[in-house]
């Protein structure tokens, strides 16, 4: 197991640096407009462009600028200056990353729970008049995109043009640490929003691979030895049924913490997503290469996870 986990985070390693290099291309070497240029602003003097440009090493040769953006991202995590706020582009990022976090964790705490409970029940009533209706609904909201969902929910429960006053902090994000009660009214509204798509299709997801595992010989065995069924389902069929769940969870929370940008538009949350929205209609180069490497190091440290938890919940799982 440990060679295992040493050479997974190699690999890793090397596919940051592979997502680097594609960065460097995308955002040093293909853009037509000078990044000098966009940093100097109003201050359009060939001298001080130049002086920017030796700055910011653009005066270099691009493998020299290319080992420089390596050398300062593994060492000091140094991901350069805003070409907006000239602010360093690490500490943008860790500023937002809390609201980020809390939405991602909050929303996905809400559809595991949902999903892998109304997919357990449609599984064990599969053809039911509920099992059609649960799975009909999912359906509707897998379709439903998630500023649509959080356009009507803002228009009918925010406090300031909603029709019906429930959820009277929706729309006005506040700090857990500055205002916790403030926070958590702000963050329920996004919360089911980011939730409702991604329940359904774990729902989907949990009911088929159960349908499918109840119809083993272990299963069945279980049951000879007297065991209730509710110990059946839960403690040896879901054991086996999960590991689709493990795979997209990774990979969802991975992906939604780099780029949960239409939620934190919608409900204005002061979240990565949201920042690179801003930087992207401002052309902040910086601030999207940042946020980019970012999601890529969430989606591989998932995936590393998931690969060892595996070893873990299903036993016929064996690393050498």
């Amino acid at each position: 197991m440990i060679r295992f986990i040493i050479r997974r985070l190699l690999w890793g390693a090397l596919l940051l640096v592979i997502v680097l290099a594609l960065l460097f291309v995308m955002f040093r070497v293909l853009p037509t407009a000078d990044p000098a240029v966009l940093r100097a602003g109003r201050l359009q003097n060939p001298k001080i462009i130049a002086e920017i440009r030796a700055n910011l090493g653009l005066d270099k040769s691009l493998p020299t600028q290319f080992w420089l953006y390596i050398k300062g991202i593994f060492l000091h995590f140094d991901l350069g200056f805003s070409y907006y706020s000239e602010a360093p582009v690490k500490e943008l990022i860790l500023n937002r990353l809390p609201a980020t976090v809390s939405l991602v964790f909050g929303g996905s705490l809400i559809w595991l729970v949902t999903g892998v409970g109304v997919g357990i029940i449609s599984a064990r009533r599969a053809g039911s008049r509920l099992d059609r209706a649960s799975m009909g609904s999912a359906l509707v909201l897998v379709s439903a995109p998630e500023y649509w969902l959080g356009l009507i929910a803002l228009y009918l429960f925010a406090s300031d043009i909603g029709r019906v006053h429930l959820l009277p902090g929706a729309g006005s994000y506040a700090g857990l640490t500055s205002d916790p009660g403030k926070w958590l009214g702000s963050m329920i509204m996004p919360w089911l929003v980011v939730a409702a798509g991604t329940a359904a299709i774990y729902a989907r997801l949990v009911r088929g691979s159960l349908i499918e595992t109840m119809s083993e010989d272990y299963i069945r065995t279980a049951r000879a030895k007297g065991l209730s069924e509710r110990r059946v389902v839960l403690r040896h069929g879901m054991r086996s049924a999960i590991n689709p769940i493990v795979t997209v969870l990774g990979l969802d929370i991975g992906v939604l913490l780099g780029s949960s940008v239409l939620v934190e538009t919608v409900f204005n949350i002061p979240g990565i997503g949201r920042l690179n929205f801003i930087a992207i209609n401002h052309a902040d180069f910086p601030i999207v290469e940042g946020t980019v490497l970012l999601a890529a190091l969430f989606i591989i440290v998932a995936n590393i996870i998931v690969d060892i938890v595996y070893a873990f919940l299903d036993p016929r799982v064996r690393y050498s």
